[in-house]
């Protein structure tokens, strides 16, 4: 890093700062196409009465450079919880300074502080640097599980059929 960097929690105030970095993210990741929340969800979402998910930004001289967005999870098999990360992202202009193994040891260190069992993310199979740099930091690739995804009309669908209410 060739500036000190500061990893801190997120404030509400930053919304507009995460919003960005997240259209940052869609971007690199082709997926602009797919952004549909904005700012008044991500306030409410993380910092609102019910908290889905937690950030850390990465500051170099005041300025928000990356951030790191995760949220828990439970494992029925270790009875223990654990952390899924959901988005790691640092600026281009401020990548291979150390800033985004910065935020993953943050999270790592959250993760093991609240007895998290294991911490989780997946990375689109093109992002080779992703990829590299998750496995040079000892990460696991899990070949054999595959995500699935229920949004939109079936997830409508499904939750209004037939079936015992709870």
């Amino acid at each position: 890093m060739t500036e000190p960097v500061t990893i801190r929690p997120a404030r509400s105030d930053d919304v507009p700062a995460i919003a960005g970095l997240i259209r940052e993210l869609a971007r690199y990741e082709r997926l602009e196409h797919q952004i549909a929340g904005g700012e008044a969800e991500l306030r409410e979402h993380l910092f609102g009465a019910c908290r889905y998910a937690e950030v850390l930004l990465a500051e170099e001289q005041g300025a928000v450079v990356g951030f790191a967005l995760f949220f828990h999870t439970y494992s029925t098999f270790l009875a223990r919880p654990g952390l899924y990360l959901e988005d790691l992202f640092v600026d281009a202009a401020h990548r291979r300074q150390g800033i985004g193994r910065a935020l993953l040891v943050a999270v790592a260190r959250i993760a093991a502080d609240r007895g998290c069992g294991r911490m989780e993310w997946s990375a689109l199979h093109w992002n080779e640097p992703a990829i590299a740099f998750y496995r040079a930091l000892g990460a696991e690739r899990m070949d054999e599980w595959r995500i699935f995804r229920m949004s939109g009309r079936a997830l409508s669908e499904l939750a209004a059929s037939e079936g015992p209410r709870t």
